[in-house]
């Protein structure tokens, strides 16, 4: 016994003992990223070197906000989606253009994946605006899909590996619809709705899509479609009919260039050259140099410039400001972190800047698909005391602005839109699900028991819904729709009827939206920001402050230390994992999709279960 009693002693000193020196390895790892950190100081921007623009993941308007992903990451955590700031892309192509160090700009596609049509506008133009200063751009990929095509199609010159491809799909949506499924495991999904194109919760319906939203995608659809057609057709010189025509006859295009879709992409004047890696970096050194010491050409990341150049970025007028409050993601109640819409958090943030007093004008960015009710209903009101406080309310809307998204835009003064901006789906849902039938049938479960009232447990999931229950809970969403119908009629100054007509649950395009009334401008963030001003009459001297959420203590170390660990993994070269991975096969990809969409689900957490919501991501296409 004694023995057994001295192991254990000596396995518990042991792992003590092991505990304290990885405690301590850490620690010092810690401490060694503050100094290097600080030591290395701001990056410099070496002379005629390269800007070296590669975005990755999806192009956002907010970074999701995870202050200690990277160390996590180090430990061997699975990476997080990645993101691109689009404010970081048009940034460094701003400030790059007037500087005289950098001399070139290559845009290096190959990791970019996703982006909402009016983002990918955005950086067309600051990348025509770029070309103004007549510095080269130079575009490569191992392989295009549309959304880094579009961008890489305004390059001066196209290069893509002979071994890759350009595809081209044109824009579509296709959703699973789980009617049958339900049916199977004899689950009742009660659906509460107004509005025939209120197709967010046709899935748990039909087995297929409706006419009416298929009414409403092909409309929308086409109008972004058609945008996309005519901005490549103009950057490249070619015909938009030439570029359609070329997606439907794949097969015999590809036939023609005996399966090659390299060249493919060459014949049909898509890209300029096919070329290796090593060639294309040639074609740079040529351009601005070589760097003799990395064997490749003079070039700063986008990161390390922005970093360079920190101090440049914000307008930093003397006089009275805009603040900009982005709004991105899910609309849920509470306190949510960046990438997601809080009912409290962003509302604190607009409460903030109203609270200033040399904030004059709010612009409110919102790049949402909408979500609670209620939580949009907070956030509008925050606006509208925002107004009445006399100060100026401009909502910018993103790529998608729809249901709660316009909800919250009917507290303003001004709506501004791009033209591929989804917007409208006025309408309202709820969603209440019944168990009973399957726990009875697969787990031989039976609900029984006694109330006070009729109405005593009526919202166990596990009982039947109570008709008069299921009653009340449409007269509750045909409430909200009548409220949502009226906050649109007053603010765009239109009857009930004439709301009705353009609602129903309905999304449009940017610029059909516009010929409906329901937003007053065209133009991106830059505009909506000058127009604020201009309403403000702040005249030109005004600065632009970005409200952002603040950080906790907690939260500011972990982003002191993750900056620390990140500069010193870049400095030794170490990315923090393994080889990227590999694009998943299109199963997983379909099942992947089906897993996000009920995760956005699981997340909702309106108090009435009232729902303003396109359920259609937010990034389209």
């Amino acid at each position: 016994m004694s023995t057994r009693s001295s192991l254990l002693a000596q396995t518990g000193r042991a792992l003590d003992g092991l505990r304290r020196f990885i405690l301590n390895l850490v620690f010092f790892g810690i401490l060694a990223a503050l100094v290097v950190s600080a030591v290395m100081g701001r990056p410099r921007v070496p002379r005629a070197a390269a800007l070296v623009l590669k975005p990755e993941g999806t192009l956002v308007e907010q970074l999701s906000s995870d202050p200690g992903r990277f160390v996590s990451e180090l430990a061997g955590a699975p990476p997080a989606a990645k993101e691109t700031l689009v404010k970081d892309v048009l940034d460094a192509l701003r400030l790059a253009k007037d500087d005289g160090r950098i001399k070139a700009l290559y845009l290096d596609l190959d990791d970019l994946e996703a982006g909402g049509m009016s983002k990918l506008r955005d950086v067309r133009a600051a990348l025509l605006d770029f070309k103004k200063s007549g510095k080269k751009v130079i575009a490569y990929a191992d392989g295009y899909s549309q959304v880094p095509y579009y961008i890489a199609a305004h390059a001066d010159e196209v290069f893509l590996n002979p071994e890759g491809l350009l595809l081209l799909e044109g824009f579509g949506r296709h959703r699973a619809f789980y009617k049958e499924g339900l049916d199977r495991f004899g689950i009742e999904m009660h659906v509460f709705r107004v509005g025939e194109y209120k197709s967010a919760v046709e899935p748990f319906l039909r087995n297929d899509m409706s006419p009416e939203a298929k009414e409403a995608l092909r409309d929308v659809y086409g109008d972004l479609w058609h945008t996309w057609l005519r901005d490549v057709a103009e950057a490249r010189k070619l015909q938009p009919e030439a570029i359609q025509e070329g997606i439907d006859a794949l097969p015999d295009r590809l036939r023609a260039a005996s399966g090659d879709m390299a060249r493919m992409a060459l014949d049909a004047k898509l890209v300029d050259t096919l070329a290796a890696r090593d060639q294309v970096r040639k074609r740079m050194i040529e351009l601005v140099g070589e760097d003799k010491e990395k064997k490749t050409f003079k070039q700063i990341s986008f990161a390390r410039y922005l970093a360079a150049r920190a101090g440049d970025r914000e307008r930093k007028g003397r006089g009275d400001a805009v603040a900009v409050v982005v709004a991105k993601g899910e609309i849920l109640g509470g306190d949510q972190p960046p990438g997601h819409i809080g009912g409290d958090s962003t509302a604190a943030l607009v409460r903030k800047a109203r609270q200033d007093e040399k904030t004059k004008a709010i612009v409110l960015r919102i790049d949402s698909p909408g979500g609670s009710a209620f939580a949009s209903e907070v956030i509008r009101r925050e606006c509208e005391v925002a107004r009445e406080g006399g100060k100026q309310v401009v909502i910018s809307m993103g790529s998608l602005a729809a249901s709660g998204g316009y909800w919250i835009s009917t507290a303003s003064d001004e709506i501004w839109a791009s033209p591929s901006t989804i917007t409208g789906a006025i309408g309202i849902f709820g969603l209440f699900p019944s168990i009973h039938k399957p726990l009875a049938r697969y787990l031989g479960v039976h609900m029984d028991g006694v109330g006070t009232t009729r109405f005593s447990d009526a919202f166990n999931p596990g009982r039947p819904l109570d008709p008069a229950l299921a009653d009340a809970i449409q007269q509750v969403i045909n409430n909200g729709y009548e409220d949502f119908l009226a906050r649109v009629g007053k603010a765009r100054n239109k009857t009930r009827e004439e709301v009705d007509r353009i609602a129903r649950g309905r999304i449009w395009s940017g610029e059909d939206a516009k010929g409906l009334g329901l937003v007053d401008q065209l133009g991106n963030l830059d505009d909506a920001i000058a127009s604020a001003a201009k309403r403000a009459k702040l005249g030109k001297d005004y600065r632009v402050w970005y409200v952002e959420k603040e950080l906790t203590l907690k939260e500011r170390i972990l982003k002191t230390l993750t900056t620390g660990f990140a500069r010193v993994a870049r400095a030794v070269g170490w990315s923090g994992g393994e080889e990227p991975a590999p694009t998943p096969p299109p199963v997983a990809k379909a099942l992947r999709s089906i897993g996000d969409e009920m995760g956005r689900v699981s997340l909702w957490n309106d108090p009435r279960g009232l729902y303003a919501h396109c359920l259609c991501g937010e990034e389209w296409p």
